[in-house]
């Protein structure tokens, strides 16, 4: 006698359910053994994706290279990392002060990282300046700053560990990058330049080096949502619904903890790149290439929309 079909159902659910925990359970304990005793450097680890990453890599008993802008947050990640760990499986971390900003102390900066154990087996570029204004109330300064830290940093460090792996043939370097490398939208001009830079630079860098055995994987990513966002208590005036929809959906944000595992997930399967956003950011990379004069008329709208809203307040 068959099961009734409203049994059916939840018991596939069910099922479905346990062979995707099993799955993950499977990848989570792999995930620790595949980066265990590997030197691992990660740049702002003390923002909140860099955090998660250093809990991850930390626990899976990776050789951890920290770099911050402070001695106060690194100390304070220390202390967290090292607190209750156990020194069978795990390693202290290396602190390392780096500031993109600082060009140029990178040479500095470099040997120390290269000092701490001799070599680096993964670089993770993590590092990120923001910047959403108009392009005529950009200075020249902002814009050499966001191209310091999120463009000429991330590809002088890894023009710097880069001869170590090539003498040893192995390496990965992982760029977090953000889906405006990709894709650019209004009021973010500067920012949108410098992750572009980035992304050709590594994407250039991946075809250079491949012979040498050395992984180059960018992650191009949607906004960090760290914290749910504050209630709004004024109405403001409706804009285009279909800019409305778009501009909402190349913002929604991708959790910190949910980066930094797609970011072990990269290192262990080595993929050179993952694009983690969302439909409609997809949907636009398309229609940038395919149908670019709706799109750009789509993102025009939405301009419009902004200003006339900023008029009526």
């Amino acid at each position: 006698m068959g099961l009734p079909s409203v049994i059916v159902l939840p018991l596939l659910i069910v099922v479905a359910a346990g062979v995707y925990y099993i799955y993950n359970e499977i990848l989570h304990f792999m995930s620790k053994s595949l980066v265990r005793n590997k030197v691992v450097v990660i740049t702002d680890a003390v923002s909140g994706v860099g955090t998660e990453c250093a809990r991850l890599f930390h626990k899976g008993g990776a050789r951890l290279i920290l770099c911050g802008t402070g001695w106060d947050k690194l100390e304070s990640l220390y202390d967290s990392l090292t607190t209750d760990a156990d020194p069978r499986e795990t390693f202290a971390p290396k602190l390392v002060i780096l500031d993109f900003s600082d060009m140029d102390s990178m040479e500095d900066v470099i040997a120390e990282v290269v000092d701490c154990y001799g070599c680096v087996d993964v670089l993770i570029c993590n590092s990120s300046m923001k910047l959403k204004a108009p392009v005529q109330s950009i200075s020249l300064e902002q814009d050499r700053n966001i191209m310091d830290v999120n463009y000429f940093g991330p590809s002088t460090l890894a023009k710097g560990v880069l001869p170590m792996m090539i003498s040893r043939r192995s390496g990965h370097i992982v760029l977090v990058n953000s889906i405006q490398g990709r894709l650019a939208v209004p009021f973010r001009s500067s920012y949108a330049a410098s992750k572009h830079a980035a992304q050709a630079f590594f994407d250039c860098l991946r075809a250079e080096v491949e012979e040498y055995g050395i992984i180059v994987s960018t992650i191009s990513h949607t906004f960090i949502n760290a914290s749910e966002p504050p209630p709004v208590d004024e109405p403001v005036p409706k804009p285009n619904p279909v800019a409305e929809f778009i501009a909402r959906q190349l913002t929604h944000g991708v959790r910190p903890s949910v980066l930094a595992n797609e970011i072990m997930q990269t290192v262990n399967r080595k993929r050179k790149e993952v694009l983690l956003v969302h439909p409609i950011p997809r949907v636009a990379l398309h229609l940038r290439s395919l149908f670019p004069p709706f799109l750009f008329a789509v993102l025009a709208a939405g301009v419009k929309d902004s200003v006339l809203a900023e008029q009526m307040q």
